[in-house]
């Protein structure tokens, strides 16, 4: 297999986890895909990372469904139930991981811009993002039923990349005030060989 993305994209390293934790060998291509001789689009006409190309040269992209498609291999341990009620419950939590995500990357590209050119209310609504869809990651992790629980899951693996990314990107230095709990499972997660082999470069 090839996985084709960044080192410093949150749903690539997801994707990255999850190969690296099921001891599956595939090979990495880092591509930036804003970069005029980028590739990424011969694997994803959308230009987005990541993209996973099989072993039989079939290719997969988007990240769901690129991680749908590694915990259907013949590999454990398995990140996302069998019963699809289940998974219904664990697929919600990594969307909404990847949703504060996409907040997040919105906020650094808009914090990107000359000061004087950047939308004030945009920021405020991407916070807002942010701030809410952690509030909601607190409380899933508190109860422990499909996040933070005993057996480790996608919802898990997606909501530590994201912890990770606003940690590298610092879009939210304030988030672990009062969220006792997503602090805990990001220090269990942030220990894990997985996450450190997949933590983002310093620039």
């Amino acid at each position: 297999m090839k996985l084709i993305g960044s080192y410093t994209s949150p749903y690539v390293r997801k994707i990255f986890v999850m190969l690296l934790e099921k001891g599956l060998t595939f090979e990495f291509v880092n591509d930036i895909p804003w970069e005029s001789t980028s590739h990424v689009p011969q694997y994803n006409p959308l230009g987005k990372i990541p993209a996973l190309v099989t072993a039989d040269g079939e290719i997969f992209y988007d990240s769901p469904i690129v991680a749908e498609y590694i915990d259907l291999l013949d590999a454990t341990p398995k990140f996302v139930p069998e019963d699809r009620q289940q998974a219904l419950r664990v697929r919600q939590l990594e969307a909404l991981s990847d949703g504060i995500c996409d907040a997040a990357v919105l906020l650094v590209q808009e914090m990107m811009r000359p000061a004087d050119k950047q939308n004030s209310d945009w920021i405020v609504r991407q916070r807002g993002k942010i701030d809410r869809g952690l509030d909601a990651l607190e409380r899933h992790a508190k109860e422990g039923k499909w996040l933070n629980g005993a057996q480790m899951t996608l919802a898990d693996i997606a909501t530590g990349c994201c912890l990770g990314y606003l940690n590298f990107r610092r879009v939210a230095p304030n988030w672990s005030l009062e969220r006792p709990e997503l602090v805990k499972l990001a220090e269990r997660l942030f220990q894990r060989e997985s996450f450190t082999r997949t933590e983002p470069p310093v620039t």
